[in-house]
């Protein structure tokens, strides 16, 4: 039974000098949040050009007030003609990874986000060329390939920012830098352009996309902004005179007085 008790007095001692040294520092209590992200540009982009209809969101959710944990997806329906073949394309992609704040706590509050994100990105679509044709020497042949199905793989980086405009609902910008790892087919016959990636003619591609954010509040975390920097001690007597260092209770006698 005492050592029971001697465990919860050490434990409540460690409790308090704990809270007392968290006073003793600069915090703040930054709101930690689940966000759901609509992409606009996609829809407002389909009234100017009927041929590409591109519908995309994301939902993450913060782990403290640097990083956050990303799931997003979307639809693309995409075509494509020109004088001698028309090529289609539709399907879904999804993209996960991560988000970094870059700001400090003092300046994003929980309510600014300057940073970057990393993505690991997966489509699953259908591409295929109703018609095709070409000139040669005996006249002009048509043809067409039949619809397939594929995958396409692809990372991301994605620097942006976002703004709370008003209480819980913000926007914000990101630009996209893709590489590609797999585009669904062989060297020979790649799609042209497929969901989540755009122009697959070549291994990297860059877009740019803009946010409304709903931000849902979960919990507070408190963030120390500035630590308790160490108090100076004071150098004792004996440590200021290092000449004194003789056996107390004696004096030391210089060479010159052992000679007589």
């Amino acid at each position: 039974m005492r050592r029971i008790c001697e465990y919860f007095i050490s434990i409540l001692t460690i409790i308090i000098s704990s809270i007392s040294q968290a006073k003793s520092q600069d915090t703040l209590l930054i709101p930690l949040k689940v966000n759901v992200g609509l992409e606009v540009l996609g829809p407002v982009r389909y009234f100017t050009d009927k041929n590409t209809l591109s519908v995309e969101g994301y939902v993450s959710a913060d782990l403290n007030e640097k990083l956050s944990v990303v799931l997003g997806g979307g639809y693309l329906d995409y075509q494509y003609s020109q004088y001698n073949y028309t090529y289609l394309n539709n399907g879904f992609f999804i993209r996960a990874g991560t988000d970094f704040n870059l700001l400090k706590p003092k300046k994003s509050l929980g309510k600014y986000w300057g940073g970057v994100g990393l993505r690991y990105g997966l489509s699953h679509f259908k591409w295929e060329v109703p018609t095709y044709s070409q000139t040669n020497y005996w006249g002009e042949a048509s043809s067409s390939l039949p619809p397939e199905k594929s995958w396409g793989h692809f990372i991301e980086v994605s620097p942006g920012m976002r703004a709370e405009i008003f209480r819980n609902f913000s926007m914000g910008w990101s630009i996209s830098l893709k590489m590609l790892i797999y585009a669904g087919s062989d060297k020979d016959l790649k799609p042209i352009y497929f969901p989540g990636f755009g122009k697959a003619e070549k291994r990297f591609n860059t877009g740019f996309s803009y946010f409304i954010v709903w931000n849902i509040p979960y919990k507070k975390i408190r963030v120390i902004t500035k630590k308790e920097e160490p108090e100076e001690t004071e150098e004792t007597e004996e440590t200021n005179r290092p000449e004194e260092t003789g056996t107390p209770g004696f004096r030391q006698q210089s060479p010159g007085n052992n000679n007589r």
